[in-house]
């Protein structure tokens, strides 16, 4: 007779349990995310879908009416899953509404503190609370990636973000987010240099400084180091490959950046979101925007001599209240002389609250609707072209995913697929197809 096959003794491992995170909003938010999903990591939680989660973490935005109505819709959807998840919401709508995200559904917990998120969840999940990660001279050794984590994230984002700012002192007439993130601050710039170390050791060869307004980065105890300075200390202090800037306002792309953008080569990436929201002078003033179109056109001639071959994106605002034809048709011959290669349109969404949600002269839904059509044509068309003059011509790619990579200037890139995931790879650029991803060989 043969003997049956020896059986594990001892129970099997409990899962972990899963916590689901969902995004609503701009790139901070999605930072925000990735340093909350590390605090939930270490405290022994784990990333998971939603369906699979006991706990849903919202971090929601304020950004206009139609972005805080999705937020509501996505509270809603969240608090009744199957599974019944604890459900936390953060961010902009948290800080200005909280009384009414917590009317939703039974059981949503609204925690205005971000840094406070983690803590709720771990404690409404009956985890122990979450240990400092160990500290010591070796950031690879204190900060060392869960042994389950193959990408630089905890939500397997490969291009980690870096939050080195918060909050805003402008007062932009249809913007409620100054309200809902307070003014502006910086972080220490010790403490931004000990976040990319440990970003490096994760395995990030690109991290992506953001803030809400970052240009406005000020580190008073380090000599008023501001955004040029801290860049370079940063390129002088850690060996990750390339840092890459997150939206920046026209005033702070100063010679002094630009420089620094230049003597950093490759290091830094050749590409900046200056953010427009109108090519037309009267609309701007309406917008209560710090500059006019005349400092943008300055702007982009002093980064494009600084660094040649940078690609500038933007944002586009259509329909503000008040814009007329002509004013919209100034708008859309100023992007096409700007040769933005990547162009965010966005209609006009009355935001409560905001002095532009009162203003007269609101413009009619199929009326926005048809300048945004043909604002969006034109930043298709404008990318094409810059994607285009690139042939030939060659790149740094850091791979996202087997077969795709973004290139320096932010275009997507097919790449050999055989190639490493996180790398960074130098490419020629071969070709463009016509959703301008740029063909690629290696080098």
């Amino acid at each position: 007779m043969t003997p049956a096959p020896p059986t594990t003794s001892g129970p099997a491992p409990a899962r972990r349990p899963g916590v689901a995170l969902v995004n609503l909003g701009c790139r901070v938010n999605r930072v925000e995310l990735d340093l909350m999903a590390s605090e939930l990591e270490r405290a022994g939680a784990e990333v998971v879908g939603e369906r699979e989660a006991a706990a849903v973490v919202v971090n929601t935005c304020a950004v206009t009416g139609e972005a805080e109505a999705k937020t509501r819709k996505a509270v809603r959807r969240v608090a009744t899953l199957p599974q019944r998840p604890l459900v936390v919401a953060t961010g902009c709508v948290a800080n200005l509404f909280s009384d009414e995200l917590e009317a939703l559904a039974p059981g949503v917990v609204v925690e205005r503190d971000k840094a406070r998120v983690a803590a709720r969840v771990i404690e409404g999940l009956g985890l122990a609370p979450q240990a400092p990660a160990p500290a010591g001279d070796d950031p690879a050794e204190a900060c060392a990636a869960p042994a389950h984590r193959d990408a630089p994230t905890p939500t397997g984002r490969t291009r980690p973000g870096i939050k080195i700012q918060d909050g805003c002192d402008n007062r932009c007439t249809y913007c409620i987010v100054w309200r809902a993130r307070g003014r502006a601050r910086s972080l220490a710039a010790d403490e931004v240099l000990l976040a990319v170390r440990e970003a490096r050791a994760r395995g990030a060869r690109e991290v992506v400084l953001t803030g809400i307004n970052l240009g406005s980065y000020r580190d008073a105890a380090a000599g008023d180091l501001a955004l040029p300075g801290l860049l370079d200390l940063l390129l002088e202090r850690t060996d990750v490959e390339r840092i890459r800037l997150s939206s920046i306002e026209p005033p702070d792309v100063t010679p002094e950046l630009c420089a620094v953008m230049a003597a950093a080569g490759e290091r830094v990436a050749p590409f900046l979101h200056v953010c427009l929201q109108s090519g037309c002078d009267e609309t701007l003033r309406r917008m209560a925007r710090v500059y006019r179109t005349d400092l943008f056109r300055r702007v982009a001639a002093t980064a494009r001599e600084a660094v040649p071959g940078i690609a500038l994106g933007t944002d586009l605002i259509v329909g503000f209240p008040g814009e007329t034809d002509a004013e919209f048709e100034a708008s859309l011959a100023f992007c096409r002389e700007m040769r933005f290669a990547r162009m965010h349109v966005f209609r006009y969404s009355r935001r409560p609250g905001t002095p532009a949600a009162t203003m007269p002269g609101q413009v009619p839904a199929p009326v926005a609707a048809e300048r945004g059509r043909r604002a969006r044509e034109l930043a298709d068309e404008m990318r094409l072209a810059q994607a285009r003059s690139l042939v030939g011509e060659k790149d740094l790619v850091v791979v996202q995913s087997p077969g795709r990579g973004v290139s320096g200037g932010l275009f997507d890139a097919a790449v050999d697929p055989a190639l490493p995931v996180d790398s960074l790879v130098r490419v020629r650029v071969t070709g463009v197809r016509g959703d301008a991803t740029l063909e690629t060989e290696p080098l």
